[in-house]
């Protein structure tokens, strides 16, 4: 499996993604406050797709941080 492979079909780009889900698990920030802050630096994305990326790709990104820990 490929890199790109989880984010085949999406049409935002991985680095978004994972910005914005970084946001939203690193600092106490609502959904809501992640899509100003990104609406902020330019990127028009609404507060549900946010929590679509968290529950989609929270668990891999949670893996590979393990992985650099370990």
């Amino acid at each position: 499996m490929t890199k790109n492979a989880p984010f085949k079909y999406f049409r935002t780009s991985r680095e978004i993604i994972r910005l914005a889900v970084t946001l939203y698990v690193r600092f106490p920030l609502s959904l809501q406050k992640v899509e100003d802050l990104l609406y902020d630096r330019g990127i028009d994305i609404s507060h549900a797709s946010v929590r679509f990326w968290w529950q989609r790709f929270g668990p891999m990104f949670a893996s590979e941080i393990r992985k650099k820990r370990a």
